[in-house]
């Protein structure tokens, strides 16, 4: 198994983060330096972190949660009035999200301990399509709507980038459904803006093969792992 798939599937992190910490010196395999490629056997060898060992738990934990508005996706922040976890028991709190929805966001979100799901999931390689509803300020004329559809320009903190293309489907006045296969921070928000307008309204229904349904809000539930290989 490659290091980095063993990794994320100790739930530590994504394969991602995984090869940046073999980067940084900070992963050992057997007691020596890996280079980022190496394969393992888990049954026989050896990983640690930072000193630590890590084992891959005997099976993990996958939630579904409907996000309110008003909760913050985060462990961290001290300035957050409400978090995500305020709506979780102290026995899940050790999960981490898979990808984001801003605080003034609602909608389906996932939580779990897998590293490797949530790879599988948040990856662009992977083209794990995300269904949102939202509505807007002002209306957009369909070739706006044209350049939302084909990839458009958004500030991002490395400079300008362009979106891969999307597909936009009217709901009436102001309203739309959108799918893509990425999820940049406050993509949708960013895109519509860069339109001529602004997001008033976002909820996610569905990512990937996970759907919100009649989940109510500020509800979980547990779910099971659909991309097992």
């Amino acid at each position: 198994m490659r290091l980095n798939k063993f990794i994320a599937s100790t739930g530590h992190c994504s394969r991602r983060k995984a090869d940046e910490l073999i980067e940084q010196d900070r992963v050992r395999v057997n007691g020596e330096a890996p280079s980022i490629g190496t394969q393992i056997d888990p049954e026989i060898d050896r990983v640690s972190i930072n000193g630590k060992t890590i084992h891959a738990p005997a099976e993990f934990t996958y939630i579904m949660l409907h996000k309110p508005t008003g909760y913050t996706t985060t462990k961290s922040d001290p300035h957050a009035d409400r978090t995500i976890y305020d709506l979780l028991p102290d026995k899940y709190h050790h999960l981490h999200p898979v990808g984001r929805l801003d605080r003034d966001s609602e909608g389906l979100l996932l939580l779990t301990d897998d590293g490797d799901f949530t790879y599988k999931m948040t990856h662009p390689s992977n083209n794990s399509e995300k269904t949102y509803h939202i509505k807007i300020k002002n209306p957009l004329n369909p070739k706006q709507i044209d350049r939302l559809e084909i990839g458009i320009l958004i500030e991002e903190d490395q400079g300008l980038y362009k979106t891969k293309p999307c597909k936009i489907k009217s709901l009436g006045q102001n309203k739309f459904e959108i799918a893509l296969s990425e999820g940049r921070n406050r993509q949708i928000r960013k895109m519509f803006q860069a339109a001529g307008t602004r997001v008033v309204f976002l909820k996610r229904l569905k990512m990937g093969a996970y759907e919100l349904e009649k989940l109510k809000k500020g509800d979980w539930k547990i779910v099971k792992n659909h991309y097992k290989c």
